[in-house]
């Protein structure tokens, strides 16, 4: 399945939601703050990621927040990343840093503990590790 097809989300008027997408699947608002904040804890704390957070402006509560908008958004849930940002043009917003193999399976590994620890259903999990392991290969623009 695309990653398109599968996050495509489902709006009903006034920002509402279907509650198919993967965003109501693994527990809405609540959870994807927590599994958005984890993985910023999991990268602040962990050695494998210290690279990956060295890069990352201090402190990180702005970036936890634009973060959580995202995977909101990425997840089929609300759009306040776009109202507050615009599209996400996630490859041209990392084009000013240099993203190569390591950098990515650092995010990888801190998103995979993140993911392992805050969603339930693991076979939404594995798929969302899935789409994610994809995006974040088309980050990479350092070899």
């Amino acid at each position: 399945m695309g990653i398109r097809n599968f996050f495509k989300s489902k709006r009903i008027g006034d920002n509402k939601v279907d509650q198919t997408t993967p965003y109501f699947r693994i527990g809405g608002e609540e959870k994807v703050r927590e599994l958005s904040n984890r993985f910023y804890d999991i990268m602040e704390t962990d050695r494998v990621a210290d690279e990956l957070y060295a890069m990352h402006p201090q402190p990180l509560t702005r970036i936890r927040h634009v973060f959580f908008l995202y995977l909101s958004l990425w997840l089929g849930g609300p759009d306040g990343y776009q109202r507050e940002f615009g599209h996400p043009r996630l490859r041209a917003r990392h084009l000013p840093f240099t993203v190569t193999p390591e950098l990515k399976a650092q995010w990888m590994y801190c998103m995979r503990k993140a993911m392992h620890q805050t969603v339930d259903d693991l076979a939404l999990a594995q798929q969302l590790l899935s789409s994610l392991d994809q995006l974040a290969e088309h980050m990479v623009n350092t070899k």
